[in-house]
């Protein structure tokens, strides 16, 4: 199927569905990324255990980050910003602006991420071993 046709198909996953990536006791699942939007786009969901620490300081060198709070409270770092967020927040950060996010809260918390363009999920294996290293 070529980039054209596969921008042509409607989604659908019910509720828990995606390829979901393991990351210690941060979760993702990707709803949809670059075969079915042709690199244009990736959303994912990204769900924190209470206290849990977000990926880390980092940046994008070509791509924005939106971020949508679903549920709990979210801190992210924006540049020299530090932002409390809770459900119903949005948040955009520019391609090469350094930016994390973690619960500093007592449940568990999610939130909705779109990386414009697309792509992400290429990075996901290199960031599951990484988590998962014992050296780390």
């Amino acid at each position: 199927m070529n980039a054209d046709s596969s921008r042509q198909r409607v989604i659908h996953l019910p509720k828990g569905a995606g390829r979901v990536y393991a990351l210690g006791p941060m979760r993702s699942v990707f709803l949809a990324d670059g075969e079915e939007t042709a690199d244009t786009y990736s959303i994912s969901e990204w769900w924190l255990e209470p206290g849990t620490p977000g990926p880390g300081p980092h940046s994008h060198e070509a791509n924005d980050d939106i971020f949508y709070v679903l549920e709990g409270r979210f801190r992210f770092q924006a540049g020299d910003d530090f932002i409390d967020a809770g459900p119903g927040d949005f948040l955009r950060v520019p391609a090469g602006v350094v930016h994390d996010f973690s619960n500093p809260g007592a449940v568990r918390a999610g939130l909705l991420n779109l990386y414009i363009p697309g792509g992400f999920e290429r990075e996901m294996p290199g960031i599951v071993a990484w988590f998962a290293a014992p050296e780390r």
